[in-house]
């Protein structure tokens, strides 16, 4: 599926939290705006949001690289995963990272 940005996104973190499956991470509180999102330190101390459905309670149980995708208005990209109402796309160069669904228009015919 793809999606065109309705306007330019500027990641916030240019340094976020990774880690693999099978790692445990120091949780904290829920994002009261993405209420999906739990922040956690992974274990090179990097702290950052992670869906919920990465973690069953401090263990990893999927990868998780919680990277922004820089782009701008107009550009088009190809969505490949849903979690919490953002979107892991890839764009025109083979770049990937998170967008929130907010900023997307989203339509399959887009080429």
């Amino acid at each position: 599926m793809q999606a065109r940005l309705r306007r330019d996104y500027r990641p916030v973190n240019r340094d976020p939290i990774a880690f693999k499956a099978g790692e445990r991470v120091v949780l904290g509180e829920r994002d009261t705006e993405w209420p999906e999102f739990i922040m956690a330190t992974d274990p090179r101390g990097k702290r950052g949001w992670v869906h919920q459905d990465r973690l069953d309670g401090d263990l990893a149980v999927r990868d998780y690289d919680a990277r922004e995708l820089e782009a701008n208005a107009g550009d088009v990209v190809h969505l490949l995963e849903l979690a919490g109402g953002w979107w892991w796309a890839e764009n025109q160069i083979g770049e990937c990272g998170w967008l929130p669904e907010r900023d997307l228009d989203i339509d399959p015919g887009i080429k």
